[in-house]
């Protein structure tokens, strides 16, 4: 199962990386958006584009549907849901540390002010 964790998160992460794509995930949190406006809105070609939403949609970060000729990405949350997840398990992990290293460093004699 860690493994399993393993590559889904460096399948988000991968696809988070590059700045386009963060900017086509921004921008369809306010809702679906065809691909030619995703283009627009990334300054780059249609074909540039399709290459980042097939990123996204492997790494279940984005998911599209095609009706005639146009295609119509949104959201799809369980990337993102993956991604919080692992992240939560890792900042728990760090949680329980510091508080053992607090504990340890609570119990060591206070040094004198001589």
């Amino acid at each position: 199962m860690l493994k399993h964790d393993a590559e889904v998160a460096d399948r988000v992460f991968h696809a988070l990386a590059d700045a386009n794509r963060r900017a086509v995930i921004e921008r369809l949190t306010h809702g679906p958006a065809t691909v030619s406006e995703l283009a627009a809105l990334l300054g780059v070609t249609v074909a540039a584009t399709v290459q980042h939403l097939r990123v996204l949609q492997d790494s279940e970060l984005v998911r599209s549907e095609k009706v005639g000729r146009v295609r119509t990405c949104q959201i799809d949350p369980a990337g993102l849901r993956d991604a919080e997840a692992w992240l939560q398990r890792r900042r728990t992990a760090w949680e329980h540390r510091l508080d053992r290293l607090g504990a340890v460093l609570d119990d060591q004699p206070k040094e004198s002010g001589s």
